[in-house]
């Protein structure tokens, strides 16, 4: 055998031992880190759902490798369809409430044992569903289900109970516009403040105003119905955000922060929308608001190269367009230094698995001295307002003549 013909049989044989292909029957899952020695504990199981959508989410004490099966369902041992997790070198809380009862016509329930002695199964019991994402999410740990099914008979009878009387349409429905229902997310909140400025100036208050701001803006001047993810000072984890979307059926969903560098100059306004990047500027601004640091950003990469296949990304990136716009021209007309940094792509938790048109904007830099106090000031905050609020509107007209 020849020395060449050796080395090719070498890295043959390398290349298949390290790749290990996925099947369709048991898919493991990439985690963000698997280092951990103790065992890891399943302290909680939440859920969201209406009859089209189920997220559920499990929560877990540290990172975790985890992989997931779906199951035909077996009519001998009378064992319905079922989607299980399996959680390696894991223990089960003692304050683990369940089994969970869903029973909203895509799952009848959660229930979760242990399976072997170092191994935690979450069982969903299917009722009828056309198809799942599943993905972890960290700090805390937590892997994310997304279950999604047909728009049946249920999901029918609660679309007409939304709708309103006959005689009290909304300007929304009287123009014919296809943005009917808007949920705004004010970023933050609670025991996470956000981005803190020099002169003390907390994120969480700052969007919360522009939040309220834009909702009474879009019923007046848009009609839409509006539902704000927060309304007050309270903590919402990023994962029930983007399901709070998901089970309102909202057109159209934004997500409002302010920017911080440790570059006290930085400065400017830009609009994202959920993508893959390279640029690491944007790696950073996801970073900081998924509350990661930037090595497990890669993973984050990783895990949506499955779950962008789904996502709106030209619809948003076109609503993001239309706000950045509006904003930087509305800002500019009164403070005429304003920097429009672009629309950009890049991998937000909030934005992971929504079934919308859906942005994130970044209003200014708290990080700024000059732009923080910009952000005190209720004319700026207004102008603010105003702008994305052009954006939106301006998407919506244009959103009018698709698909007629």
């Amino acid at each position: 055998m020849t020395k060449n013909k050796k080395i090719f049989l070498f890295f043959a044989l390398l290349l298949t031992l390290l790749y290990v292909p996925q099947t369709s029957i048991a898919k493991s899952s990439r985690v963000l880190n698997a280092s951990q020695k103790t065992p890891v504990r399943v302290t909680d199981i939440r859920y969201w759902s209406n009859p089209a959508y189920t997220r559920v989410v499990i929560n877990l004490s540290s990172d975790a490798v985890f992989k997931h099966r779906l199951l035909k369902e077996d009519p001998g041992l009378k064992k319905p369809r079922r989607l299980y997790v399996d959680i390696s070198r894991a223990a089960i809380s003692p304050s683990l409430k369940q089994p969970i009862p869903i029973n909203d016509g895509l799952l009848r329930m959660a229930r979760a044992g242990q399976y072997t002695r170092d191994t935690v199964r979450v069982v969903l019991d299917i009722e009828s569903i056309e198809d799942y994402k599943i993905f972890p999410m960290a700090e805390p740990f937590r892997i994310v289900i997304d279950v999604m099914g047909k728009r049946g008979v249920r999901s029918q009878e609660s679309e007409v109970r939304r709708q309103p009387t006959p005689d009290k349409p909304t300007l929304a429905q009287q123009l014919g516009l296809k943005i009917k229902r808007i949920v705004i997310d004010a970023g933050h909140g609670g025991k996470d403040p956000g981005a803190i400025g020099k002169g003390g100036l907390q994120e969480k208050d700052v969007v919360l105003k522009i939040a309220k701001g834009l909702k009474e803006t879009l019923v007046s001047e848009l009609g839409a119905e509006v539902i704000m993810i927060r309304e007050d000072d309270r903590f919402i984890p990023l994962e029930e955000r983007t399901a709070i979307a998901n089970t309102k059926e909202a057109d159209i969903f934004i997500s409002v922060h302010a920017n911080a560098s440790f570059n006290r100059r930085a400065s400017g306004v830009e609009t994202y929308y959920l993508n893959l990047t390279n640029d690491e500027a944007a790696i950073r601004v996801a970073a900081r608001e998924n509350a990661v640091s930037t090595k497990k950003m890669s993973d984050l990469q990783y895990i949506l190269n499955d779950l962008m296949k789904t996502a709106k990304t030209n619809e948003s990136s076109r609503l993001a367009a239309k706000v950045q716009g509006s904003l930087v021209s509305s800002l500019r007309a009164k403070y005429s230094d304003v920097k429009g940094n672009g629309v950009k792509g890049a991998p937000f938790y909030v934005l992971v698995g929504t079934h919308m048109p859906s942005i994130l904007v970044e209003v200014s830099f708290i990080s700024n001295p000059k732009e923080e106090a910009r952000l005190a000031d209720k004319e700026y905050i207004k102008e603010v307002v105003n702008g994305i609020t052009i954006g939106i509107k301006g998407y919506a007209k244009e959103m009018e003549g698709v698909g007629e």
